[in-house]
This record gives C-alpha cells, structure tokens and sequence, in this order.
C-alpha cells in the first residue's frame, strides 16, 4: 500500500490526483478516504487566487501523519541524539549521508572542527554510544593519529567529522566530551556548510 506520507512532493501528489486515480486503490484506507474527499473539492477551473478551492491550494492542506507501525516515517529520515557539556539532551533529525560534526554546526551544537573535517585536528572529538559504536567503519589511522591527541580520551572516542549518518545509525546518541582541545581562541565560531 501507498502510504500518503510518502508522496514526497507536491509534483508527484498533484500527478497521483490528476493523472492516476487507478493509484487510489493501493492507498491506505484514511489516504484514500482524504484523497477522494479533495478530488470531489476540485474545479476545472486552474489554480488562481480567486479560485481558493484549487488544486494547489488544497494540496497546501495536506499534513504529514505520525509515524506509525503500517506507515513509518521517511526512509531518510534518521534521528541522532547529542548528549551535550551540561547533560541536556538534544535530538535532530538527519538525512542519510550526514555528517555527524557539520549537522551539529547546523543545530548550533558546540562542536568545533578547526579543521572542517580534514582530519588535521581533533577538536572534533565525541563519544559514541557503545550499543552503535562498532555499526561505524573502523577509524582509519589518520583519525586514530588525531584522536591521540584528544584529551580524555575513551575506548568508544572517534571524530565526529569522520561519521557519516545511515540507516543503521538512526537513534545514535552521541557524547560531547566535557573538555576539548580548543584551536580557535579569537571566539570564531565555524559556520554550518
């Protein structure tokens, strides 16, 4: 069954209502029941500011539904939680191919990366959470250099530069260590790429 949540854009939803109604049967009943509901809605007429009940318009209303157990959410969508300095907790989510040190730049998490994932430095530094640790590729001997010189370093250490996100990983929870060689000591702050 076609899942609602996974008509990804709007294009393809507005080619499922108008060009495919021989589709509607592999909806799952409460797709199928909405969707039949906004085709009855529709007016021949194009999509105009003074035609409200238009296609676009009513495709606008459509919401995701939570996750459920027939309907899971995105299958790139993925969950990474950051333990951060203090304790507190914060979880993002991610898209396969993410990588772990530039997301939490995205998130404002503080994790430095003076190196921008070159593997020059270490100030990349994280614990990874052992249940997840051996599901990431072996550290390669670069990364092991960099990580002798991390302080408070740990059996379940790697750079957070160095993890890229997939569907294995979805959950990963990772530990911002309490102290890290800090290389920028002007108050730059690395900027999301």
């Amino acid at each position: 069954m076609i899942c609602l949540r996974r008509l990804k854009t709007r294009s393809w939803s507005r080619q499922l209502l108008t060009t495919s109604p021989s589709l509607l049967p592999q909806l799952s009943p409460p797709s199928r029941s909405l969707i039949t509901s906004l085709l009855s809605q529709l007016r021949p007429a194009p999509p105009s500011p003074s035609c409200p009940r238009s296609l676009s318009s009513l495709l606008s209303q459509l919401r995701p539904a939570p996750p459920s157990p027939s309907c899971p959410r995105s299958l790139s969508s993925l969950r990474i939680t950051y333990i951060l300095k203090d304790g507190t907790e914060q979880t993002v989510t991610a898209e396969k191919g993410d990588n772990v040190m530039y997301l939490a730049h995205k998130h404002n998490i503080e994790i430095e990366g003076a190196c921008e994932g070159s593997l020059a430095c270490c100030t990349c530094h994280v614990y990874v959470d052992p249940e997840f640790y051996d599901r990431i590729p072996e550290p390669t001997e670069d990364e092991e250099d960099m990580l002798d010189m991390a302080p408070e370093l740990s059996d379940n250490s790697r750079l957070s530069c160095q993890i890229v996100l997939d569907e294995e990983l979805d959950g990963i929870r990772i530990t911002l260590p309490r102290i890290t060689r800090n290389f920028y000591v002007d108050g730059h702050v690395p900027q999301p790429h």
